[in-house]
């Protein structure tokens, strides 16, 4: 069981540089540019997507695991952002900000994908590529070994039904800290709770899947 969850607790290393964009020779913070948005500079707001864009639409593609989706919470994400700029109020990073945005967007499409029953067939990686969670058990025996590998498969099965039998929110929250490898402070501001209370989230989600993953060996 704990190999099994092992193979969904891989850290993925996130790094944000400093807020900077270039222009026209100097330097402008990402504060200024809000500021510019707010104050009606289409420009700066295009300068503020740029910055984020791809991040965002990895984050998306990660948690919806289906390209259109991902398109489509990229594009609503980015749409929302700037009708409700001028509600910001810098208690926050603007990727914070954004972030919260797409992880909103995304727990409405799981929680009616849930409503349908629709299942996820992969996982996305932090860099946007389909995961194989069995990647780390997989050798060249299994390819040898016609039920080794039928064994790797089942076992693939079994934790995609159980991270399926998370709430969304739980699943949400584990994604983010194991997946995309986002420390709680910044999941709880994501979703607009407290550290404490993404920690307690990331605790049921953990035990629910030992649960879900104890008969598995």
């Amino acid at each position: 069981m704990s190999d099994a969850l092992s193979l969904v607790s891989r850290e993925a290393v996130a790094s944000h540089p400093p807020r900077k964009i270039v222009r026209t020779g100097e330097i402008t913070s990402e504060t200024e540019l809000i500021r510019e948005a707010q104050a009606g500079s289409r420009a700066a707001f295009d300068a503020l997507v740029r910055q984020h864009d791809q991040a965002v639409l990895r984050l998306a593609l990660h948690l919806t695991g289906s390209e259109q989706d991902a398109q489509d919470v990229h594009q609503e994400a980015f749409l929302k952002a700037y009708k409700s700029l001028g509600n910001f109020r810098f208690e926050c990073s603007f990727y914070t900000w954004i972030y919260r945005i797409v992880t909103n967007l995304c727990l409405d499409l799981m929680r009616r994908r849930k409503s349908r029953r629709e299942e996820q067939a992969v996982l996305i990686d932090a860099a946007g590529g389909e995961m194989d969670l069995l990647v780390n058990v997989s050798d060249d025996r299994a390819g040898a070994n016609p039920d080794r590998e039928l064994e790797r498969k089942q076992l693939g099965r079994h934790i995609m039904s159980a991270l399926d039998k998370l709430t969304p929110r739980e699943r949400m929250v584990f994604e983010l800290k194991h997946f995309q490898g986002l420390r709680l402070r910044t999941i709880g501001e994501m979703l607009n709770t407290t550290e404490e209370t993404a920690k307690n989230t990331l605790f049921r989600a953990t035990k629910k899947l030992r649960a879900n993953l104890a008969t598995v060996r």
